[in-house]
């Protein structure tokens, strides 16, 4: 009696055994699919993700265009740094911040640089000139065409340290028609500041070595240079 009795108990823990290792498996599987569907990435896309992350500081690992752990991470921290929803899914807010678009097509590109610079714009000189909300935009294009920046306006703008309001927060207020219309000028190509590729507040700035550079022209508050 008692080894039948042993034997049926081994048997009921055997099952709960197998029954708690296949339910392991199941939720491994099902958290993948989650992240594999709420990444919605491509494998170009995820590259183009993670090469903008890297250079400006947020991503550490292998630009090998898998949407893993450490890439959402490295979008969560992005996000937490600007504002953003912070759920580690590049969804079309965050890949606008990115610079980038999730359709694939160059208007939609247009559309986001367009959108991006009229937001520094918006952030950084709203309380301008027109000519000198021109100007802001203006030096971000320029840095754009140097070899000495990023090049592309995503990756200027969201360059560490580079821009006041992208530390404050200021970048994620939305631009108002001014700041379009001046960023669309500099696209087009205005520029009021010949060529700079820095600009200042001589009232409020505290790095001594921006004093070093070779103004261009004063606009407003802001003091342009080289």
């Amino acid at each position: 009696m008692k080894k039948r009795f042993f034997a049926v108990t081994l048997a009921i823990v055997f099952a709960f055994m197998s029954v708690g290792a296949l339910a392991v498996v199941t939720t491994t599987y099902i958290t993948s699919n989650i992240e594999y569907v709420e990444a919605a990435l491509t494998s170009s896309q995820t590259r183009t993700v993670q090469t903008k992350l890297k250079r400006w500081g947020y991503y550490t690992g292998t630009v090998d265009g898998i949407y893993g752990n450490l890439t959402r991470k490295a979008v969560r921290y992005f996000q937490s740094k600007n504002g953003l929803a912070v759920d580690g899914i590049v969804g079309p807010k965050t890949a606008a911040a990115l610079g980038m678009t999730l359709k694939g097509d160059d208007s939609s590109a247009s559309n986001n640089d367009l959108y991006l610079l009229a937001k520094c714009v918006h952030a950084e000189a709203r309380g301008e000139s027109y000519t000198g909300q021109v100007a802001v935009a203006a030096v971000i294009l320029n840095r754009v065409e140097s070899p000495e920046f990023p090049n592309t306006i995503a990756g200027v703008i969201y360059q560490p340290w580079a821009f006041t309001a992208v530390n404050d927060g200021q970048i994620n207020l939305e631009p108002n028609k001014t700041a379009y219309n001046a960023a669309r000028d500099a696209l087009n190509g205005w520029d009021p500041t010949y060529g700079a590729l820095f600009y200042y507040n001589p009232r409020t700035a505290t790095n001594k070595w921006i004093y070093n550079k070779k103004t261009t022209v004063t606009i407003g508050k802001h003091v342009f240079a080289v």
